[in-house]
């Protein structure tokens, strides 16, 4: 599964633009990504295992909060997609 990473948020990924996990779910994905990048968990993923305000996460082409949140199985998707609010 590729972890696709928007430009606001690689600064906490060394510059990386995505990067490959093998998980079952979101949360192992997150959990893979924010274990190599350890800077970008605490962005993404509130203590209590929420999705942080703001931060929306497309599985394929579907918000995973209609496909069960932060627990979705990955499936057969080839992408985890982070988006991040733009600040104006």
């Amino acid at each position: 599964m590729n972890v696709i990473i928007p430009e606001p948020l690689r600064c906490h990924t060394d510059g990386v633009a995505d990067i490959w996990v093998t998980a079952r779910t979101v949360a192992d994905a997150l959990m893979q990504l924010a274990a190599e990048f350890p800077d970008i968990g605490p962005v993404l993923v509130s203590e209590e295992g929420a999705l942080r305000h703001g931060v929306v996460v497309c599985l394929g082409d579907a918000d995973i909060r209609f496909r069960g949140g932060i627990t979705a199985p990955l499936g057969d998707a080839r992408s985890l997609q982070i988006i991040v609010p733009m600040l104006v």
